[in-house]
């Protein structure tokens, strides 16, 4: 099993998740989509190794043109690429080859990174992928059962908002913040063996 967080502001969740649980703790870098001069309006996410996600329906009913959604595509893959840079560094990703990846992030309200993060556990090789978030929007919950195995949420609800107001600090988690977790994790949890052939017929 690993523990992936969703940076920035799922990886502190991610964090208590893994030590708990004993097991290695990693990063899934995505970023969202979000209409031009509309930010709490999402379109879709990008994700590492070319993941793309898209809300047709958002598209159409905010009327993104294309030049607008590959402006705005190409400025979020600029922020990934740093990210992904930024956040591996100093740290290998964590196979996830016949693993169970358990995604976390601190709350779901419309469930495009989520969704990313999701297909991309699922390309790096994970078996069975579980996406777990405190809180979260009943209808992109019940949407993304297509694309996770398991889904484990404390409270949902059909009139969602915001994130934030289920928190009682909900200040914003820096990059250092980040990579400072990542560290911690490092240090004191354990590493999955690397699986070979042998290791999967035994």
């Amino acid at each position: 099993m690993v523990v992936l967080g969703l940076p920035r502001g799922g990886v502190p969740v991610a964090y208590e998740v893994a030590t708990a649980l004993g097991v290695p703790l990693d990063v899934v870098v995505v970023r969202k989509l979000t209409v031009p001069d509309r930010p709490w309006l999402v379109f879709g996410a990008l994700g590492e190794d070319g993941v793309r996600v898209i809300d047709d329906e958002m598209v159409a009913r905010a009327l993104v043109s294309e030049l607008e959604r590959l402006a705005v595509a190409r400025e979020q893959q600029q922020q990934l690429r740093r990210s992904v840079a930024q956040y591996h560094r100093d740290h290998a990703r964590v196979s996830l080859d016949c693993a169970t990846a358990v995604i976390i992030d601190d709350g779901l309200a419309t469930g495009a990174t989520a969704h990313a993060a999701c297909v991309i556990a699922r390309a790096r090789g994970a078996d069975r992928v579980v996406l777990a978030v405190p809180v979260g929007a009943y209808r992109p919950l019940r949407a993304l059962t297509r694309v996770a195995d398991h889904i484990i949420c404390l409270e949902s609800r059909e009139l969602f908002g915001s994130i934030r107001p289920w928190y009682r600090d909900f200040a914003t988690v820096t990059d250092r913040e980040v990579c400072a977790l990542l560290d911690q994790a490092a240090e004191n949890l354990p590493v999955p063996s690397p699986v070979t052939a042998a290791s999967v017929l035994t």
